[in-house]
Parts: C-alpha cells; structure tokens; sequence
C-alpha cells in the first residue's frame, strides 16, 4: 500500500503547490495591471517575487533531496553505511552521546586516512549526524556529494 499511497501524495502535493504558484502569480499580475494605485502595483510586485523565491526554495529542498537519495542509495550498494544497530540507543531512537562519540572517533580517522573520496566523506557526514551536529554533516554531505559526482563524470570520461 504504500507504494502507492506515497507516490500519490508527494503528486498531489506537487499539483497543488503549482495550482498555488500559478495562482499566487495571476494574483500579482492582476493587481499590477489592474490598479492604477502604486501601493496595490507594488503589493503584487512583492507578490510575484515571493512566489519566485518559494519556487527556487521548492526546487532546490527538491534537488537536495534527490542528490541525497543518490549519494545514500550508492552508499548502501557499496555496504558502506554505518552500522548502529549494536550500539546503546535511547528511548527517542538517537544513539546515547557516549556512543555516538565513539562512531565519531572511529568514522574521524577513518576520513583523515582517505579524505578525498567521497564514501569516508559521506560517512563522517553520518557520524555527524548522529552525534547531533546537523550543521557540520549538511557540510561534509555536500562535499561527498561534489566528490561522487567528480569520481562518476571522471569515470564516464575514461569509458
């Protein structure tokens, strides 16, 4: 069931963020060409150029979550994923700060022997996020990202 409700709902979703979009831009339009009053004309400026910022917002929330869908997807292919199944979980599910210190550890020398190539890169992102640090594992996500990519467009170069 959930092969199919989930792609229904993230389509639904899509349509009525377009239906939105598109609405939210008539309305700008309108009010630009429809009054002679500055005030409305540059309310429906603003309009218009929220609903753009919203549409990039949209589209690159999008990209990033496909490009990450990529990277985990080739991660788990090559079984490089960490495994956190052995270690002390709490009751939320997030791995106990002692544990997730010591994956860190572990994942950090890891990428210091090797920190050109995107798996130990992906990996210590993981590490990161574990152990609570979302900023610093969004970082080192997207520099394991910009190294797959080099290595798979450097590969397809030789073929």
């Amino acid at each position: 069931m959930d092969r199919v409700v989930k792609p229904l709902v993230m389509v639904l979703a899509g349509l009525g963020l377009l239906v939105a979009f598109a609405y939210l831009i008539y309305l700008g339009w309108s009010m630009i060409t429809a009054s002679e009053y500055i005030a409305i004309q540059g309310l429906g400026v603003g309009i218009i150029l929220l609903t753009a910022v919203g549409i990039w917002a949209t589209w690159a929330i999008l990209r990033n979550g496909v490009d990450l869908q990529r990277i985990s997807a080739a991660a788990a292919a090559e079984g490089i994923e960490l495994d956190v199944s052995g270690l002390a979980h709490r009751p939320s599910g997030r791995l106990e700060h002692e544990a997730a210190d010591a994956l860190f550890e572990r994942v950090s020398a890891e990428y210091q022997a090797s920190p050109d190539d995107w798996r130990t890169n992906y990996r210590l992102a993981r590490a990161y996020d574990h152990a609570g640090d979302r900023i610093r594992a969004r970082e080192v996500m997207r520099v394991a990202m910009t190294l797959r990519d080099s290595e798979r467009s450097g590969q397809e170069s030789r073929s």
